[in-house]
């Protein structure tokens, strides 16, 4: 119980990952054992992820103004996607959980899921640091990240560009790769979009459909719209 190998680190007091996993029915069931829950340490990893969050999306979408900072940030840590991740390294069959909590199908909960994998942050960073505990969940995050913006931009931007320009039947909207350059890990893209032969605008991103929405906003600003 005192790693998570899949990411490459090694509790150095496993007392704080057993703490993490303890739910409060478990604590409740071994009080005479002094067992304590993971809630304190949720309160706390609920924070340290907003900083990690936020220190990311505030760096990497720069033209992004605070309301929608705040929007992109809560739609990264909500408990969906934190349900999610905790999927994804099987946290649910780690947890230490009460008997009539197991038998309930707590290990599956969101909410359960969910608050675990801030308690678990919270224990990497006590014990590791703050860059311990980036590099445990930053990945997941640009990749929720990159998932929001694009859901949000297809609807904001492609689509609404899309729209207008099937009023006018002869013309023809189009996306071409005008360049890419960074390492494999850290592409950025260019991508035109054209009016029929006619380069309208340019946008930039991390993945091609990512700078296609780019392009999109910047021809519909031009548009007026």
């Amino acid at each position: 119980m005192s790693d998570f190998a899949h990411y490459e680190y090694t509790f150095q007091h496993p007392n704080l990952l057993k703490n993490a996993l303890t739910h409060s029915s478990y604590a409740n069931e071994n009080k005479e054992r002094g067992t304590s829950s993971n809630e304190r340490l949720e309160f706390l990893g609920d924070s340290v992820l907003g900083l990690i969050c936020a220190r990311y999306i505030y760096s990497e979408y720069r033209s992004l103004p605070e309301g929608e900072l705040t929007k992109l940030r809560a739609s990264i840590v909500c408990e969906r996607s934190l349900y999610e991740f905790a999927r994804q390294i099987d946290l649910g069959e780690r947890l230490l959980l009460g008997r009539g909590e197991r038998a309930g199908g707590g290990s599956q909960r969101p909410s359960v899921l969910a608050d675990a994998v801030e308690a678990v942050l919270a224990a990497i960073y006590l014990d590791g640091g703050m860059e311990a505990a980036q590099a445990f969940i930053l990945d997941f995050i640009k990749k929720k990240a990159e998932e929001v913006m694009h859901s949000r931009q297809v609807v904001d931007y492609k689509t609404t560009l899309q729209e207008i320009v099937q009023k006018n039947h002869e013309e023809v909207l189009s996306y071409r790769l005008k360049e890419e350059s960074g390492p494999d890990h850290k592409k950025i893209f260019v991508m035109e979009v054209l009016i029929n032969s006619n380069v309208l605008a340019e946008g930039s991103g991390h993945s091609k459909k990512l700078a296609e929405q780019a392009a999109a906003k910047a021809a519909l600003e031009l548009m007026g719209q």
